[in-house]
């Protein structure tokens, strides 16, 4: 499977590249890192999933005080673990430490996760990861039932899972996430998470005590009907993908229609993760 290749360069950084990368993941694009310098950002998308136009009406009409000059390009997905070797760091996110298998493991870790990241999102250096790990990291996860929505490399998945879950579901729409997930799965000596491919349509009639969903604001309000219907009473949703500052309150006042309650929020560089309860 190939994929295009978008390079977008910045007249100035912040908070344009988080920005563009919000946009661009709307149209498509779900995988991001640093170009050759601060001021470049990289996207890829599916060649089958790759619209011009839309790309093409967000970079020349986007309407921000910013130069955003970018260039296109088809890459193989084969080069896509160099690409990751190149640029992917280990993180440590309170007690759990997230890293590729070319890292060297942490002793000390309370929680190691081993991520072979590839074209799929999640790989705790965004800030929504990092926030719904901190988020996961203080919750009481033992015995509960856990739904990952759009759990690209199954990253927060995988936490529940260690943090003691009776049971997790991670769901991607994104064949490569699911296939990525699975294998990430494995490499964590994981057999007993279910990951289906498909969307919140797949969520079924199945209860969940803890909800996550980081994707974006958009598919996080088409979908919270579905979310609600699949929480257990007194149960929590952690949600990210978004922007505390515009995005934050629309997902509340669409939580609230469906008597889930606001109880608090993370912020990083205007990227936020909230937490509801129903």
């Amino acid at each position: 499977m190939d994929f295009i290749e978008i390079k977008v360069r910045f007249s100035e950084v912040e908070p344009w590249k988080d920005v563009f990368a919000s946009m661009l993941g709307e149209i498509g694009f779900d995988s991001f890192c640093d170009g050759e310098d601060e001021n470049e950002l990289c996207g890829y998308v599916r060649e089958d999933q790759y619209d011009a136009d839309a790309v093409k009406n967000l970079m020349e009409s986007h309407g921000f005080p910013v130069t955003a000059s970018y260039t296109l390009s088809k890459v193989e997905s084969r080069d896509w673990n160099a690409v990751w070797e190149a640029n992917y760091e280990p993180v440590m996110i309170g007690s759990c430490y997230i890293r590729a298998p070319f890292h060297q493991p942490r002793p000390d870790a309370k929680y190691e996760i081993v991520i072979e990241p590839k074209m799929s999102f999640g790989t705790a250096h965004h800030e929504t990861t990092s926030q719904m790990i901190e988020y996961l990291l203080d919750e009481e996860i033992a015995g509960k039932k856990v739904l990952d929505m759009g759990a690209g490399t199954g990253v927060l998945a995988i936490l529940a899972h260690k943090r003691g879950a009776a049971k997790v579901v991670a769901i991607d729409n994104d064949e490569w996430a699911y296939r990525n997930n699975v294998e990430n799965n494995a490499k964590n000596g994981i057999t007993d998470m279910t990951v289906v491919l498909g969307d919140a349509g797949s969520i079924g009639t199945e209860k969940f005590d803890i909800i996550i969903a980081n994707i974006n604001r958009n598919i996080l309000l088409n979908d919270m009907h579905a979310y609600a219907q699949a929480l257990n009473p007194g149960g929590v949703i952690f949600l990210s993908g978004f922007y505390a500052d515009t995005d934050l309150p629309i997902i509340t006042e669409c939580c609230n229609g469906l008597n889930m309650k606001y109880i608090s929020h993370k912020e990083k560089n205007r990227w936020c993760a909230a937490k509801f309860t129903i």
